[in-house]
């Protein structure tokens, strides 16, 4: 008697044909979502595209290099023709501006340094557009971020991408279980942005040279201050630079034009040793500068944690792996110590500079690509 064998899974891992299973491709106009879309509209897959407009395009138009601008749109659209697949633009101000800016200039006001691409993917991107996608009726999502998903024994797992130069594992650190189930990166396991290149280059797409995206989309030319000013009237109120003993060393024109960490800039000059920014207190206008060692810390509080190791967080007093504090820098060692399911204490093993609340705190596997997650430092000092 023949036996039945099980059909063989499809590259997004589904037990069907390509022609039988739905993606939604999150399009944002770039170089990587557009290959993504091409190369699984080749592979015979019954694509849709979704392009997001984040923000009043208005004063945007004539801006290079951001992720949501209406250039960004037509690219998009002009992909999804030259492959043939449907494609549509979603607005999505007002969910980016609740979820996304306001919080971006509290958070800034308050002394923090905010990420703001993390909230935009974890309120926006893997929350209201996933949900419609599953509208859809999509079998996944595929993005055109630079992370591996990966089978494990137990649940689909989150990996850094193979190119480290590329590796956007800092930025989605908050993706949730279930969200990583039915999302899809076919973009992570690719040696490097030349790779990529070159498949925009086969698919003959318009945007195979288009530049990468540098700036926060809704900040032009990385002046965060400018859109604060713009956002909450009145931020830039000047007030005093003080030494950590309350000490006037001079004035300053607004807590938003200086991050913990700074040097340049401080106007202070005729000391033996240089000056950092160690905090920014906003309710008394206080710029507080101190040497250098004041910027090092060991032990970081996190809190919003979002968990995702085979075991729950607080089944173990003190998980031993890597941590990243700020996207530029590399993993280091570090033990952390869960208080509840989403709070903890991490220690680093060597002290960090410039640990800033607002930033993101992420959670490496010490023996392998694995990305357990992470939580934000809300107090660095």
């Amino acid at each position: 008697m023949a036996l039945d064998h099980p059909q063989k899974l499809n590259s997004l891992g589904f037990a069907k044909p390509p022609s039988e299973t739905r993606v939604v491709v999150a399009m944002s106009g770039g170089v990587d979502s557009s290959v993504v879309a091409a190369q699984l509209a080749s592979e015979g897959y019954d694509v849709v595209g979704v392009t997001l407009q984040l923000y009043d395009h208005g004063a945007a138009l004539a801006k290079k290099g951001a992720c949501c601008a209406g250039l960004d749109i037509h690219d998009a659209r002009r992909v999804a023709e030259e492959m043939g697949f449907p494609h549509y633009v979603l607005d999505y101000e007002n969910v980016f501006k609740d979820a996304v800016i306001d919080e971006f200039a509290d958070s800034y006001l308050a002394g923090a340094t905010p990420v703001p691409c993390i909230r935009c993917n974890e309120r926006v991107k893997f929350k209201d557009l996933l949900e419609t996608a599953k509208d859809l009726d999509a079998d996944c999502m595929a993005t055109g971020h630079y992370i591996q998903r990966k089978m494990g024994a137990e649940k689909a797992e989150l990996h850094s991408a193979a190119d480290d130069a590329r590796d956007q594992s800092y930025f989605l650190f908050s993706t949730k279980q279930e969200q990583l189930d039915f999302l899809r990166f076919p973009l992570g396991h690719l040696p490097s942005k030349d790779a990529t290149r070159e498949l925009a280059a086969k698919f003959g797409l318009s945007v195979a040279d288009k530049p990468d995206s540098q700036d926060i989309c809704f900040v032009p030319n990385g002046n965060y201050a400018a859109v604060i000013e713009k956002l909450r009237p009145g931020a830039a109120e000047p007030g005093d630079i003080v030494d950590t003993d309350g000490n006037v060393l001079g004035q300053h024109n607004g807590v938003i034009h200086y991050t913990i960490g700074q040097r340049r800039g401080l106007g202070i000059g005729g000391l033996a040793d240089p000056l950092y920014v160690v905090r920014l207190d906003v309710d008394k206008k206080h710029v507080i500068v101190g040497p250098k060692e004041l910027l090092s810390t060991r032990t970081i509080p996190v809190r919003e944690i979002n968990w995702l190791g085979d075991a729950p967080l607080m089944s173990q007093e003190e998980w031993h792996v890597l941590v990243r504090v700020r996207s530029t820098r590399p993993p280091r060692p570090a033990i952390i110590r869960p208080i509840s399911e989403t709070e903890a204490s991490v220690e680093l093993l060597t002290p960090e500079d410039g640990v800033s609340p607002g930033q993101a705190c992420v959670f490496y596997d010490t023996e392998s690509s694995r990305i357990f997650g992470g939580g934000w430092i809300w107090r660095g000092y």
